[in-house]
């Protein structure tokens, strides 16, 4: 991630700033997204966001330098010994220049109190934050590779895991609109994002994985969502279109210990065989049924085929007939003429 100065002190791109606003800042407006129907209703605006005139849309920076805008969840969540699984989706675009690019991130509560010069970026091991960086800057101090890819920061700027846009002809600052979804599973412990261009539909393989327990990371702390965005020298705009989260709890009746054996097994055992004999009836009555219904469908369709192949002889009565035979009498007259000559 890049670095820039205010004040003649170094910020770094997600974490001294995120402090500053998260925690000290008021938010401009709590109430400018309520009425938008692509964002949540309780979505507070930091630093340089704002939503202008006419607009659906935030912008996160201004055209001065530097700036930074942070777009905050009001309602915190937390584990409360529970898993939680959660899964967000937001569109946003980059507009080409020197920015740092935009991150998705997740603060426990009490994260500012613990904030000291001291550790990696002022943070001890047990102050674990998460974000997921869309990163636009290549910075060799965390060992960034490119200027166009997405990461995963737990507690550090240097992402643990990495996926390089470039490779699937993808990128992050040309201004177009892109949509992300973020899921976490708290059954496989696995995190994932994807991301496709805005008309696209939500891609089947997650274009980053990583594994890790967030309710071993963060207990029953409080944890706020936030998206935050900055830009160096004034030249870039970060954009987002629409934003939505949902927490998923998982019932403690999937945890809990397998039921008492010996409790009312007595009553269990009674209700257990009126039942079987129910079902033994029922099925046997059904089956009778079914028995007596093939049986006459059988005998139905038998009748038809012999009623049309069957031959009966024809009976022809048969009656004696009488024949009269008369005598004929032929008389032959010799030619008198003949005989002279």
């Amino acid at each position: 991630m890049a670095t820039f100065c205010i004040h003649s002190y170094p910020f770094s791109f997600n974490l001294q700033i995120l402090i500053f606003l998260f925690f000290t800042a008021k938010p401009i407006s709590s109430f400018a997204l309520q009425n938008n129907p692509n964002f949540d209703p309780y979505i507070s605006l930091f630093g340089d966001a704002r939503v202008e005139n006419g607009s659906s849309n935030v912008i996160l920076t201004r055209s001065h330098a530097p700036s930074s805008g942070l777009l905050l969840l009001d309602k915190p969540f937390k584990f409360v010994g529970e898993p939680v699984s959660f899964s967000t989706e937001f569109t946003f675009s980059l507009s080409p220049g020197n920015a740092d690019g935009l991150a998705l991130v997740f603060v426990p509560n009490g994260f500012q109190t613990r904030f000291t010069s001291q550790g990696s970026f002022g943070l001890f091991g047990e102050n674990m934050y998460l974000g997921i960086e869309f990163d636009t800057q290549k910075d060799d101090k965390v060992g960034d590779f490119n200027a166009n890819h997405i990461g995963i920061d737990i507690n550090s700027l240097e992402s643990i895991k990495v996926s390089n846009l470039s490779s699937s002809s993808m990128v992050l600052n040309n201004g177009e609109p892109l949509k992300s979804w973020v899921d976490y599973d708290s059954s496989s412990k696995l995190l994932q994002v994807r991301l496709s261009t805005f008309d696209s539909k939500r891609p089947f393989s997650p274009i980053l994985t990583y594994s890790i327990d967030l309710l071993e990371m963060w207990g029953t702390k409080d944890v706020f969502v936030g998206i935050i965005s900055t830009s160096i020298n004034g030249s870039s705009f970060s954009d987002v279109y629409s934003w939505r989260f949902r927490v998923r709890h998982v019932l403690n009746s999937m945890h809990s210990l397998p039921a008492n054996p010996h409790k009312d097994s007595d009553g269990f055992r009674a209700g257990k065989n009126k039942f079987c004999a129910f079902t033994f009836l029922a099925g046997l009555i059904f089956g009778t049924g079914c028995g007596a219904l093939f049986a006459f469908m059988v005998l139905f369709m038998w009748a038809i085929l012999v009623s049309r192949h069957s031959v009966f002889p024809v009976e022809c009565q048969v009656s004696p007939e009488e024949f009269r035979y008369e005598m004929v009498d032929v008389v032959v007259e010799k030619d008198n003429q003949f005989d002279k000559n």
